[in-house]
């Protein structure tokens, strides 16, 4: 048969797409059996990334079926992950299924990348492992980044830039980033805030770099932290030359009485969604954090997730309550993209000269086309759009992890659910979270341990991100999970 040419101009090849045949259709399911056979071509990479799907009024000519039937096998395909559509630019693949596991006559389980005190480059060498599913936190889901939308906004940026704007612009950020900045927070996080107290930083992790030598001129030699808390701001800290002295939390937030135990004039807090439990701080321990500070202390709040919750109330921040002892800090790695290498910092107002020294001497600023791409984004409602296109998709991508792990991990505790594109599992045999993290990897799953994230004993436990990738996969990585604890218990 003769290929046919869309209205777009490009070429559906009809029921030469794939070699399907109106005969195999099946009576009954078939949209699944559709799906099924994209699914396929898409895993032996006879459809890779890029490619384009038939219109669906074609493709169903061609097979003799409804359009629904192959609008629905579409739909599957996009809630999978595999497929976008792309209004006049059609359906595209944009991600395929991980490869099939390979037969292995024996499993040999070495600890790889994990150890028991994992240094600076424990991240980086989990990152470069191999393996066919990635569970690891922090992992946005890449694939829904807003490309049109961006382009959009980056073709008005360009054609009303000034050549002026081009030049070397404010260390703080660009004027129109920060209004939007502080608008968004004042909106979504409940802050009040002038723009002329933002600083647009490359991320959290530049934040902190550039509040070391801040804090450590204002004679802050220790910044206690969460326990359990993250292992990359501990260490970040450190390398900042910042003792860490560790905080237990509960389930109502950090214990503010060991808190003051430890001496330490700062600390750092997650308080929307703790990493890697998922407690929120609750209203009576905010009230001791507040009386903490009144008495000297500064707090740096990690804001890194908060606008991703689904089954609670929004959460304001503490720097809703509290600016001149509190350090404030987000960015939109986990809403957009790590890559962009963009965030904001609002800090105390007696060091806002000092940092923006600091972030004057470091780079004379940040790149000022993405900044103003970002603030049109966040001005037009795009942000705002793409926000709650991704709770809807990671509602269903947590359902599934929290029903495999009913399933494959029987007698295991989820917490941290509600909110964040991570959560916390914490299981009852007596495996090391080391080991089994290790003899995970070896059947292809990457995760964090839990003890990775601890300073004191504890738990063991398992850290999952479940943004990046479709329901099947995630069910699949958290089988052969149950597997990997099976084998060791």
């Amino acid at each position: 048969m003769n290929p046919v040419t869309d209205r777009d101009g490009g070429t559906a090849h009809g029921s030469d797409f794939l070699q399907l045949r109106a005969d195999d259709v099946p009576a009954d399911g078939k949209a699944d059996w559709l799906a099924r056979q994209v699914r396929q071509a898409i895993t032996d990479s006879r459809l890779t990334v890029g490619s384009r799907l038939p219109a669906t009024r074609l493709l169903a000519a061609e097979l003799r079926v409804s359009r629904g039937v192959v609008t629905e096998a579409y739909r599957k395909l996009a809630e999978d992950g595999h497929v976008e559509g792309r209004r006049r630019g059609g359906t595209v693949v944009v991600a395929a299924p991980p490869p099939p596991l390979p037969s292995r006559t024996e499993q040999h389980v070495s600890t790889g990348p994990f150890t028991n005190s994992p240094d600076s480059r424990a991240f980086d060498a989990l990152r470069a492992a191999d393996a066919r599913i990635d569970l690891t936190p922090g992992r946005p889901d890449l694939s829904a980044f807003p490309r049109t939308a961006w382009l959009r906004a980056e073709r008005a940026v360009l054609a009303e830039l000034s050549s002026a704007d081009l030049g070397y612009g404010d260390p703080r950020g660009a004027p129109r980033l920060r209004r939007a900045v502080a608008d968004w927070l004042a909106r979504s996080r409940g802050i009040a805030v002038d723009s002329d107290g933002i600083l647009i930083v490359a991320g959290i992790a530049q934040a902190l770099t550039l509040l070391h030598p801040v804090l450590r001129a204002d004679g802050i030699t220790a910044v206690a932290v969460e326990e359990p808390g993250s292992l990359g701001t501990r260490q970040h800290l450190a390398h900042g030359g910042l003792s860490t002295p560790p905080v237990p939390v509960d389930a109502h937030g950090p214990d503010v009485t060991a808190l003051r135990a430890t001496g330490a004039p700062a600390v750092l807090l997650t308080p929307a969604h703790q990493f890697p439990t998922g407690v929120v701080t609750s209203g009576e321990r905010r009230r001791e954090l507040l009386r903490w500070a009144a008495d000297g202390g500064l707090i740096l709040e990690d804001d890194y997730d908060a606008e991703h919750r689904y089954d609670r109330p929004p959460v304001p921040a503490l720097r809703s309550l509290l600016s001149d002892r509190l350090c404030y800090m987000g960015s939109v790695s986990k809403l957009l993209a790590p890559a962009l290498r963009t965030g904001w910092l609002l800090p105390p107002r007696r060091h806002l000269e000092a940092l923006t020294d600091a972030k004057r001497f470091t780079d004379l600023g940040s790149a000022v086309l993405p900044q103003l791409v970002l603030a049109r984004l966040m001005e037009t409602g795009q942000l705002e759009r793409h926000l709650r296109l991704l709770r809807a998709r990671h509602v269903r991508r947590r359902d599934a992890v929290i029903a495999a792990v009913r399933e494959h991990l029987p007698g295991a505790a989820v917490h941290g659910a509600a909110a964040g594109l991570h959560l916390t599992v914490t299981y009852t045999p007596d495996v090391p979270d080391i080991e089994l993290a290790a003899a995970a990897l070896a059947l292809g799953v990457k995760c964090h341990p839990l003890s990775w994230h601890r300073q004191l004993p504890g738990r063991p436990g398992l850290v999952l991100g479940y943004a990046a990738d479709p329901p099947g996969t995630l069910t699949e990585g958290v089988a052969l999970l149950g597997k990997a604890l099976r084998t060791l218990a």
